[in-house]
Parts: C-alpha cells; structure tokens; sequence
C-alpha cells in the first residue's frame, strides 16, 4: 500500500474581500433557471490559509476526527489511512468486500462520540460477494491501540440498493444533534421507484441509531410494521452527497446531484418528499427516466423545494457539506461550506437566522479550479475545514484556517 506524504506546508493565502473573493448573492426564491443577482463579499481584511497536510492519496472521500487530532481517512478503492505528526500510515482492514467501482467504494466515515473509550468508527461502502455488488451498508469498526489496524465489529445497516457501475452510492453519513446517525444516500439509478418508495433506503436521508442500526423512535415513520421504512427520515432524494447539521439548531441540510444541472442544497423536514421521481409516478417501472424535474412539484404539490439549486445551465455536482464555525470566521461564521466535484470549488452558502433563506453565496475564488474535484469538508473541533481532492492521482487533505489581521 502506498504510504501518503505527509506536508505542512502553507500554499496560499487569500483576501475575503473585493478581488480574491467573488460573492454571488442568491435570492432564494428564484425558479430553477438557476439567474442569481450578483454582489460583493464585504471586505473586512480576513485571509484563508490553505494547508496541504497529507498527499498522495487515491479518491480520499471522507474525514473523521480522532481526540488527539490525528485524522482518519477513508480512499474510495478501498482502504484507511491515518495521518498525524509522524506522518500518515495505511491502516490494516479486511476491505476485500468493497466492490470499488464508479461511484461505488469506500466512501462516508464517522468517528463515534465515545472513541475515546470504545475506539469505534462507522463507514459506508459498497459491499460484493463473488465478484457481485450485493448492497451499499454501513460497517462499524474498532481501531486497535497502536492505530495500525482496524477490527470489524458489527454490520449495522445493510441492504441499500447498489448498481453493478457503483452509480448513485451515496453515501455520507453525519452525526446528528442527539447523538443519532444520519446517513445521506444515492437511489442506485436503476429502480425508478426506488426514490419515492419509502421501504428502500435508496435516495433518502436516514436517521438510524449508532450503535444497533434501528431506526430512532420518533422518527416520521417509526410505527410502521417495515424496519427500513422506520429508518426513514426524508424520501425522494437522487444522490445525497453531504450531510451538515447547523449548529444550535440541529436542522439538517443536504446537497444533492442533479440529473444535468439542477444540483441542490436542501433544508431537511423530517418526513417530507423532495421530489425525485423516475418512476413518472409509477407509470414507467422499468427505465430509469431522468427526463423528469429534480423536484416535482406538479406530480408531488407538497414537495420540498430546494433552498438553494444551481439551475438549468449550471452542473456544480456538490459533494460534501460542512458548517464553518467559530468566532474567528467573523462574518462567514455560520456559513455552509459545501465543495464540488465537477465544479471544482467551494461554495460558503451564508443563511439567514432561521436557516430558511441563502442570503449570500462567497465563492473564494482559490478554490476556483485550483486543487481539482473536490470530494469532503468536515469542520474540525478546532474550528478549521478539512477538504478532501478527488482527482484520482495524488490526490490530498487541505487544511483551512481564518487568518485576520
């Protein structure tokens, strides 16, 4: 296995202000052409410092927090990394189930609140028996000791629908306020009902229990007679990708890939339909029809809208979603720091009080193209945004801080 580098090095530094950040103004209640007026990031002398500190990496999907700072890393083909001051260091795991195709691989991870007693994380990942993709599950782990190795532990959800191409796998899973697991997932582009069909995982936001797996009482659906649909939060979703929740609040916001075009960023109402529907309402059983809107709200009135959607003639492909928090953030304290795959930038979505409106959307403009696809954010304890590249080769963690005068 190859053993990333591991680097501290500063590569840039960028002003929040006039001409190194741009600041696209979002009126939330424009229809899904996807036309924003235009204003400016008020200059107010912040810089971002942008550290690389591991490289090397093949496809790093996801970051999880260990209590002494170290980093654990999931790559998508199938294996985990832990970097820290020594270095950075493969971690022995039996991933020879992860049918690492596509889309599909090694994919969300989640460091368990008590790690530091239990040593546990969970992850999401494709799974295949015999060569044959079987499911997407989430597999919870134990770290050893001396973090060369992890033991498998339990299989605590199984049975999320899976494409032989890894199309649509999700997955991202995120802890949410009370402790529960919340888990963001792709409809696995095959089954058109998949979506709107509350007894499949398959494009949903689920809100399951960390340590059985269950669906959480209070859950919208939890007296129903089906375990999956218990484990149900929201439904007629196309790919969740990112999975932040705000903090004091506990709301949840997700991105999501369009068909072409239309990517979102939603606010989550439990038990609600966000209006993915392939199916045509039932009336197409056999293709996956992706001539149909992002969010139907012909066919479903009650639908969701988007807080926040790129439009027809924009395809961003949003990946991971992260709250920027802490005081030293000043003004973009707060904001939804989401990056993107094909358009190869970060987004900070600044909201309004009651998270129900995107008052702003900053695009630093360092981000712009500069480092490739980019896959992950996660907010650290300390207040800094991890962002994971996802080029394919040499792939990195990037490390970014405020810096104010």
């Amino acid at each position: 296995m190859r053993v990333p580098a591991l680097r501290l090095t500063c590569l840039v530094l960028l002003t929040v202000a006039g001409t190194v950040l741009a600041a696209c103004g979002v009126d939330p209640r424009s229809d899904a052409s996807g036309d924003h007026t235009t204003s400016r990031a008020a200059p107010d002398g912040m810089t971002l410092r942008v550290e690389q500190v591991a490289e090397g990496l093949e496809h790093p999907w996801d970051v999880g927090f260990l209590p002494d700072g170290a980093l654990l890393v999931t790559e998508r083909p199938g294996r985990l990394v832990l970097v820290d001051d020594a270095g950075a260091h493969g971690v022995e795991a039996d991933l020879s189930s992860v049918h690492a195709e596509g889309e599909g691989g090694l994919m969300g991870l989640v460091v368990h609140p008590d790690f530091a007693s239990s040593r546990l994380f969970t992850t999401c990942q494709t799974h295949q028996r015999d060569g044959r993709a079987v499911d997407v599950r989430l597999v919870t782990w134990r770290l050893a000791e001396d973090r060369r190795s992890a033991a498998h532990v339990r299989n605590l959800v199984t049975g999320l629908p899976v494409n032989d191409s890894g199309r649509h796998s999700g997955c991202r899973p995120t802890l949410a306020a009370d402790g529960s697991l919340l888990v963001g997932t792709g409809d696995a582009a095959n089954d058109p009902s998949i979506p709107q069909n509350r007894a499949s995982l398959g494009g949903k936001v689920l809100r399951v229990d960390l340590h059985t797996g269950r669906g959480v009482p209070g859950n919208p659906f939890a007296s129903s007679r089906d375990a999956d649909e218990r484990r149900v939060y929201t439904y007629g979703h196309r790919n969740v990708q990112g999975v932040a929740v705000r903090p004091g609040t506990g709301v949840v916001y997700t991105t999501e890939h369009g068909p072409t075009g239309f990517d979102e960023v939603n606010r989550i109402r439990p038990g609600r339909n966000y209006g993915w529907d392939p199916s045509r309402g039932g009336s197409n059983t056999e293709d996956y029809d992706e001539d149909v809107p992002m969010t139907d709200l012909q066919r479903f009135p009650d639908a969701v809208p988007p807080l926040w959607t790129s439009g027809e003639s924009s395809t961003e492909a949003p990946s991971g979603a992260a709250f920027v928090s802490g005081p030293q953030w000043g003004r973009l304290n707060g904001a939804l720091a989401v990056v993107a795959l094909r358009g190869q930038k970060m987004l900070l979505f600044v909201l309004d009080d009651a998270g129900e409106q995107v008052r702003e959307v900053v695009l630093p403009q360092e981000f712009d193209e500069r480092f490739g696809r980019l896959r992950g954010v996660r907010s650290a304890p300390d207040g800094a945004v991890y962002v994971t590249t996802s080029d394919g080769e040499d792939d990195a963690v990037l490390r970014v801080t405020p810096q104010r005068p």
